[in-house]
């Protein structure tokens, strides 16, 4: 539905709405995140970069030399077309089988490390040393780092596939950009990540790692369609992680307005359960996102205090779904006025994961099961009636900024109509 179209519906409704972009300003490189917005309230990013700090790129270098110009400077970053990260340093494409290390193939990486033979335990050796390099030698093309007061703004139609945005800067704003296929060419096998062992990947679309003050706006994540993978060991050969990570004590951020979707292990905030640079920090509000045939980690939290709402969850394939929000070792989510589109075989209980955590905010929230009207559901009665250990509902914090809480019967009219990209 186009927003003129949607706006006038709402309108007879007696509700007027703004999009995001126009609230802010016209110019996609200068918008800045509002005073109340979440966590991440008041980041401006780039926005005030001087004429000369203003970038537009079409390619890995051009990319990846903007990011590093003029340090310490803001910077506005336009990225228009398709750049590819899968490149060598004149942008001419590379497979998996480029940046492999001499000592390294996968055939005889899967002979070496067969648990019928190999047992279980942790690979080691000349064949895993080898895998370790040929992911260093992907890694140095495909990871660019994201320094502090920097905007990352796309162009119409603008996507960044096989890249991995590494923001480890404070003040960083991304908009308008599709996030594709950041794919690990050597995933590593771990014979002790969960009963029968699993292949892990090393790349997400987007990672904050340590970064603060950071507004994540308007964008899509996926697998780009580049999801089916053979099977190995009896477990699918993973080469995607997350989508976007929020990790190593980052903190102040506000993730909105995204389509995420077409993936297995979404959104992970906080990365360990040991109480290091966490605590205090993982502070992130996730507003008017739509996740979309998604697997888990919508988001999975450690430690952060959490504001989740007015969130459109939309599940067919229960064969594919674990959860959606994941409540981890001290973690304090508050969720409200989220709606779930789920098959009547999901049960309602299923919609929360247990990850060592004691609490768990949920009220407003209305759910959708098979062919039956949307009803409103205690998120936190259906698990605890399920589950063992039982969740308490007091995390300890209401959240404050808040620009506008819409009432979930609205999400599914309003959030399908304003996510993703807008190329303003």
């Amino acid at each position: 539905m186009r927003w003129k179209a949607f706006a006038g519906c709402l309108a007879l409704l007696g509700l007027t709405l703004t999009p995001a972009a126009e609230a802010h300003g016209h110019d996609p490189g200068r918008v800045v995140a509002g005073a109340h917005d979440g966590w991440g309230a008041g980041t401006t990013g780039g926005a005030a970069a001087a004429p000369g700090d203003v970038h537009t790129v079409s390619t890995r270098s051009e990319l990846a030399a903007a990011l590093a110009a003029h340090p310490g400077a803001p910077k506005i970053v336009h990225v228009r077309g398709t750049i590819e990260g899968n490149v060598d340093g004149r942008d001419r494409p590379r497979t998996c089988d480029d940046f492999a290390d001499p000592g390294y193939r996968l055939p005889a990486y899967l002979a070496a490390y067969d648990p019928a033979t190999w047992g279980k335990v942790e690979p080691s050796g000349p064949l895993e040393e080898a895998r370790v390099r040929s992911q260093a030698n992907q890694a140095a093309q495909v990871v660019l780092d994201v320094g502090p007061d920097t905007t990352i703004v796309g162009l119409r139609g603008a996507t960044l596939h096989g890249l991995t945005l590494r923001v480890t800067g404070d003040n960083v704003i991304l908009r308008n950009l599709r996030f594709a296929d950041a794919h690990d060419c050597f995933p590593q096998w771990d014979p002790l990540d969960g009963a029968d062992g699993n292949w892990n990947s090393e790349y997400d679309n987007v990672d904050l790692v340590g970064a603060t003050h950071v507004w994540v706006d308007h964008n899509e994540f996926s697998d780009g369609g580049n999801d089916s993978q053979p099977t190995y060991f009896g477990r699918e050969y993973e080469v995607h992680d997350g989508l976007l990570d929020i990790v190593n004590g980052s903190d102040l951020v506000t993730v909105s307005y995204n389509r995420l979707h077409d993936h297995d292990k979404t959104m992970l905030i906080g990365n360990t359960d040991k109480p290091t640079h966490d605590v205090g920090k993982l502070r992130v509000t996730v507003h008017h996102n739509l996740f979309s045939e998604i697997g888990q980690r919508a988001p999975r939290v450690r430690y952060g205090q959490v504001h989740v709402y007015d969130n459109l969850y939309s599940v067919r394939d229960a064969a594919a779904y674990t959860y959606s929000l994941g409540v981890g070792v001290e973690s304090r989510i508050y969720a409200e006025n989220n709606f779930f589109r789920i098959p009547a075989s999901v049960p309602l209980g299923a919609l929360v994961e247990y990850w060592k955590g004691t609490v768990l905010h949920a009220t407003g929230t209305l759910v959708s099961s098979g062919a039956a009207l949307p009803r409103p559901v205690d998120l936190l009665a259906e698990y605890n009636a399920a589950n063992d250990p039982d969740l308490g509902p007091d995390v300890g914090w209401t959240p404050t900024l808040v620009d506008r809480l819409d009432p979930a019967w609205l999400v599914p009219l309003r959030v399908p109509a304003e996510v993703g990209p807008n190329g303003r």
